[in-house]
């Protein structure tokens, strides 16, 4: 049986995975640069949006709810979705801190 290492790292490493999974799919990036520009929150135009169907678009949206990105609200038969701009906040500062981090100290002679 398969054990989960997860656990055994911290929760900066945890979370910094998870919005990277929940970011590394085209279409998931695509939702995303599309919900920062409108001004309110939408419902059905990201279907219409992207080259996929209706299924495969709610399972990209939930992987990003799932990861926190964004919110979506119940209005009637349809979900309403938004960028979660706190959680946004978080996860830029923690891409920001991890792509600060100065390599450049690094010997000449590793790989």
């Amino acid at each position: 049986m398969a054990y989960n290492k997860k656990k055994e790292f911290g929760s900066d490493e945890i979370k910094t995975a998870e919005i990277a999974k929940a970011l590394s799919h085209p279409a998931r990036v695509a939702i995303i640069k599309f919900l920062a520009k409108q001004k309110s929150c939408i419902c059905n135009d990201i279907v219409d949006e992207l080259p996929l169907s209706q299924s495969t678009v709610s399972q990209h949206l939930k992987e990003l709810k799932n990861a926190g990105l964004i919110t979506g609200e119940i209005d009637g038969p349809r979900v309403c979705y938004c960028i979660n701009k706190e959680n946004w906040k978080i996860a830029k500062t923690i891409f920001n801190e991890l792509f600060k981090m100065n390599f450049e100290s690094m010997k000449a002679s590793c790989c």
